[in-house]
């Protein structure tokens, strides 16, 4: 049960960096200024830098003939574990931005504590990861706060972005009982810690950026246990293309 449960709990970690690497990816040539645009692609291309690196520990957990390729190409969107907010929308750039931002605030706090795992090869990912992460931070929370005390046309579209994101961002924070059991076992994070670290973190770039964090509910959202909007079906079938139709290819 225990390595079944750590296969699935890699999963977790590597399908958020999955899906939003692919969503950056989707920006590219797109971005307001070719710096901005060089700036996303290569931190999609460090989000699936890590992808790799978990889905090569998880095909060794899984063992037979499960490879990298297998785990990020040949599952369904049910064996999918990320959270809803890496699989929303590029609506325009306040959006990329603020899903960013909130990804990003809580990958870094979650690396932060996954450096110190039981689990030598997730705590030596986090290690290498935990560097791209302060960087991709900094610039996601740079440009909310240029967008958010920037322009009255610029606030206006951050805020928006935020309070259709932010609560999409509660999803971080439920546990599973996969995420329990790894915690227990010294494996996993502490989510409910984390919690008050990145309500700290947002509260003080939203502050400098004048942003309001909207005063709604949670979104009700069960991402982490398969249950996916109908955004991830399109994301997966162009994900997904080349391998399923041209099964085993070899380059």
């Amino acid at each position: 049960m225990m390595k079944d449960n750590l296969y699935k709990y890699l999963l977790m970690l590597g399908d958020n960096s999955m899906i939003l690497g692919h969503r950056l990816s989707e920006l590219c040539g797109h971005g307001p200024s070719l710096e901005t645009d060089i700036a996303l692609t290569n931190i999609s291309l460090d989000l699936f830098g890590q992808v790799r690196n978990y889905f090569q520990y998880a095909a060794k957990i899984k063992g037979g003939d499960s490879t990298e390729d297998t785990i990020a190409f040949l599952r369904y969107d049910r064996e999918h574990y990320n959270c809803i907010l890496v699989e929303q929308a590029n609506i325009d750039f306040a959006h990329v931005i603020g899903r960013q931002f909130l990804f990003d605030a809580f990958q870094k706090l979650q690396l932060e504590q996954l450096v110190n795992s039981k689990d030598e090869t997730i705590a030596a990912i986090a290690t290498k990861s935990l560097k791209e992460s302060k960087y991709h931070l900094r610039f996601s929370g740079e440009w909310v706060k240029r967008l958010g005390y920037g322009t009255e046309e610029s606030h206006g579209r951050m805020q928006e972005a935020i309070n259709v994101l932010y609560p999409f961002a509660n999803e971080f924070f439920v546990e599973t009982e996969i995420e329990k059991e790894m915690q227990l076992a010294g494996i996993g994070a502490d989510l409910q810690q984390i919690k008050e670290q990145f309500d700290q973190v947002v509260s003080e770039i939203f502050t400098l950026a004048t942003i309001s964090i909207p005063d709604v509910k949670p979104r009700y959202a069960q991402g982490k246990s398969g249950m996916h909007t109908e955004q991830m079906g399109y994301i997966l079938s162009e994900l997904q293309y080349m391998q399923r139709a041209y099964p085993n290819m070899q380059w």
